[in-house]
């Protein structure tokens, strides 16, 4: 299959994806069922949050859903049930009862509902605008939501891989073939690229499978996350996971930094001792300002262009017109390419700005 071939046959699945979501959004309240208009910011919104099942096709009790298990500590013990069990329903109107405790699904999270309540009652919260919940408690929440299942998915397919890979080469002592001779370009070029002109020849060794780890776990999770009911957004589109591989990366800068790293910090080479006083915080706040530059870089990058396409495929509802999609469809396949693009390109900067953060704390300074 060529690269076009798999854009067009791409983008049309997201097409009809999109149609698959309605041009009207639908809200249940205590009298029935109330239809709105078309809400596209909202559903967007909606649309790149972590979730308790995969969304196949349909609205409200008419969807077909993947369902993932819902797994809640709290104050009476574990309780593990499905998210079907929600009937679909996000707006918090059906309650789930079990082992004598209540709970809703309110905008993708559980709360469960407190003694001698019925129904969840939401408040809302003048200097936010927001709506909150008044009469229920959040548990401790470790389900299978859709992030995580992917997340496991990955890690199986990577393993999977990688261990194909390492027994090619343990039979073939000549040059790579099949998946292996696809592979070694690529880790050779993390390792020449990457790793050897930030760290340097003498030390890159130690960090290069954290940074294999990092440049292939960013790079297949956001292609399965450009594959239309697997993840949306991309697994690397949530901040908690963008967040967390940051912290590895901090975590192995801090651990391995040397002497000189931390004297360039606290005693700022070249420079009168009066602005000691004003570089220093900024040097040593720089450690955790370059965390949250790798967060929100990889982060918003990857979120932009699913919002992207789910707006130009809003178009085609907000104006009510199927003549809309001469402009949605080709726009969206150009940013379906262009996505293609940037999930290589993320996973490159991340592994590259690691790389030089780790490289900067391991220099030897002179």
């Amino acid at each position: 299959m060529t690269l076009n071939t798999f854009i067009n046959r791409l983008v049309l699945i997201v097409f009809v994806f999109g149609l698959s979501n309605g041009v009207i959004a639908s809200d249940h309240g205590e009298e029935g069922k109330e239809e709105k208009e078309f809400n596209l910011p909202e559903f967007a919104k909606h649309h790149i949050k972590d979730s308790y099942g995969y969304h196949l096709l349909g609205e409200g009790e008419d969807a077909i859903t993947l369902p993932l298990p819902i797994i809640l500590w709290t104050d009476k013990g574990l309780v593990v049930f499905s998210s079907s069990e929600f009937h679909h329903d996000h707006h918090g109107h059906h309650v789930v009862e079990k082992n004598g405790m209540k709970f809703v699904n309110f905008h993708e999270k559980v709360y469960q509902l407190k003694d001698g309540e019925s129904h969840l009652k939401t408040k809302m919260n003048k200097e936010s605008g927001q709506l909150e919940v008044a009469n229920a408690v959040r548990p401790l929440d470790f389900s299978i939501t859709k992030n995580v299942f992917t997340l496991f998915v990955l890690a199986v397919l990577i393993l999977l891989i990688f261990i194909s890979v390492a027994k090619s080469y343990k039979k073939n002592d000549k040059a790579p073939k099949g998946l292996a001779g696809w592979m070694e370009p690529l880790v050779v070029f993390v390792r020449d690229d990457i790793a050897i002109p930030n760290i340097g020849k003498s030390k890159y060794a130690k960090f290069m499978p954290y940074l294999l780890t990092v440049f292939f776990f960013i790079w297949i999770g956001n292609l399965l996350g450009l594959i239309p009911l697997i993840s949306s957004p991309n697994l690397t589109g949530s901040i908690s996971v963008a967040l967390t591989l940051a912290l590895f990366t901090l975590v192995i800068q801090l651990i391995n930094a040397n002497r000189g790293f931390w004297s360039h910090i606290f005693m700022p080479p070249g420079m009168p001792k009066i602005l000691w006083i004003i570089l220093i915080p900024i040097e040593f706040l720089g450690i955790f300002i370059k965390a949250a530059a790798l967060t929100i870089r990889l982060f918003a990058n990857i979120s932009a262009g699913h919002i992207i396409v789910i707006s130009l495929i809003g178009i085609i509802f907000i104006k009510q017109s199927v003549a809309w999609a001469g402009l949605s469809v080709p726009m969206t396949l150009f940013i379906s390419a262009l996505e293609l693009l940037v999930a290589a390109l993320q996973a490159y900067i991340f592994t590259m700005l690691s790389a030089l953060f780790i490289g900067q704390a391991v220099d030897d300074h002179h």
